[in-house]
Formats: structure tokens, C-alpha cells, sequence
């Protein structure tokens, strides 16, 4: 015996809800976790790097000056003349060694000698004149013999003792009465790299000849590039600061 047709018909029904919902469980999407991600590295930056350090190297200086010269390098004294600025003749070239780090802050103190604050010498005898002055220098690295730094106009200078301001005084009978001069005290750690020096001149260069130069000077093998210098008289400024900086 067969089913009524409205029997039929409810069971159809039944049967396609029952599939769509089945169908609607099987679409539905399950909750998974999802992957992880590998942790950000972190890299060094600018601010937070080590700093590089230069490794200290040994260098060689020359030096021929007249009359007397200081050498300072990364603000700490190196050498100087081993003849007393006291010394009326005092014509030599030294070298000396020592060891630093680059960059470098070459500071240099020149002296020409003066009897007086008057800028003249043998004063009271016939010989009484105005002195000249004059320097030469070069560094190199020992091991490499490679020239780093050698004097030129790229030096740049500060007098800080002239005389005399009055060049006709040199006759004088009573030089330290009658001569000019102006004087003034090495500025404040000039030989260190945070000086500024942009107020400072450039070096003059001049020729063997002009400065007259003597015992010592031709004993050196000057690199090409190391010219004798000093400020824009060599007869009137006496002290002269240089500075020049080697990256």
C-alpha cells in the first residue's frame, strides 16, 4: 500500500531541509589558529653601533725652523727643539717619532729669536738688526713612509708676537724704549681638534734663499709637497701658532 501524495510530499520536504542544513554545516569555515610569525630581529643602528677606532700607528716628524720650534699632535706634546729659543744661532732640524691615531691635529708652535719684546738681537753692538725667521716640517707614517702632512699654505697660522711695529727703531739706541710691539697669550686649547681656526691666515710659502736657511735643513730628504713657511713677515712676527688637520 502506497503513501497518501501529502505524505509524500512532507517527506520530500523533510529530506531537502535536511540537506541544506547539512550543506550549510559543511560550508561553515572552522576556527583555526593562525600560523605564527618568526620574531623581528633587531639591528644595530647608527646611534646605538660601536664607534671605530682608529688602531695608533707610529709616525716620524722633521722639523727645520729658525729659530725654535714646538710640535703637538691630538693635543699632546710630541716634541720640540732641542736648542733653547735663548740660543741667538740655533739653526737645526730635528726628528721625532712618536705613535697617535688619525685623524690628526698638528699644532705647531714657531719662534724666531728676539733679545727683547723690542724683535731685534745683538742689540747694543754693531751687529744690532731685525732677525727673520722661517719652518719647514713633514710627518709620515714610520712603516709605510707615506707623507701625511707637510707644511704649506694649507697651514693655517696666528702671530701672537710682532716687533717691531716700527721697523726704523732698529738704530735706536734704546731699542726696548723706542721699538713697538704687540703681544698677546696663546688662545685656549689651540693644539686640540675642536679648536676653531677659521679666523687664522694662511701660510706664506718662501724660498730657500728668502729664509736664508742653514745647518740642518739640507741634511733632511723633503718630500716635494714641504715648503718653508711662515706668516706675511718674516722679519717682524717673532711667534707664530699653525695648525692643520689630517682626516
Amino acid at each position: 500500500m502506497t503513501a497518501p501524495r501529502r505524505v509524500r510530499a512532507s517527506i520530500a520536504i523533510a529530506c531537502l531541509v535536511t540537506a541544506l542544513v547539512l550543506a550549510g554545516c559543511a560550508a561553515t569555515p572552522v576556527n583555526t589558529p593562525a600560523p605564527s610569525l618568526p620574531e623581528p630581529t633587531t639591528e644595530p643602528t647608527a646611534a646605538t653601533a660601536e664607534p671605530v677606532v682608529a688602531e695608533p700607528i707610529q709616525f716620524t716628524a722633521d722639523v727645520w725652523a729658525d729659530n725654535w720650534f714646538s710640535l703637538t699632535v691630538n693635543g699632546v706634546l710630541v716634541g720640540e727643539d732641542s736648542v733653547p729659543i735663548t740660543t741667538e744661532r740655533s739653526f737645526n732640524a730635528e726628528t721625532i717619532s712618536f705613535v697617535a691615531s688619525y685623524p690628526l691635529t698638528i699644532a705647531l708652535m714657531s719662534k724666531d729669536y728676539v733679545e727683547t719684546p723690542s724683535g731685534l738681537e745683538y742689540i747694543g753692538t754693531d751687529r744690532q738688526q731685525i732677525g727673520d725667521g722661517g719652518i719647514i716640517a713633514q710627518i709620515k707614517e714610520t712603516v709605510t713612509g707615506q707623507t701625511v702632512a707637510a707644511t704649506s699654505t694649507q697651514w693655517r697660522g696666528l702671530v701672537i708676537q710682532r716687533a717691531p711695529l716700527n721697523p726704523e727703531c732698529v738704530a735706536s739706541p734704546q731699542p726696548d724704549v723706542d721699538c713697538a710691539f704687540e703681544a698677546s697669550e696663546a688662545p685656549a686649547l689651540w693644539t686640540t681638534s675642536g679648536f676653531d681656526d677659521s679666523g687664522w691666515l694662511a701660510a706664506t710659502e718662501y724660498t730657500a734663499a728668502e729664509v736664508g736657511t742653514k745647518e740642518g735643513y739640507d741634511l733632511v730628504a723633503w718630500d716635494a709637497t714641504a715648503r718653508l713657511i711662515w706668516a706675511s713677515s718674516l722679519t717682524q712676527d717673532n711667534t707664530i701658532l699653525w695648525r692643520f688637520e689630517v682626516g
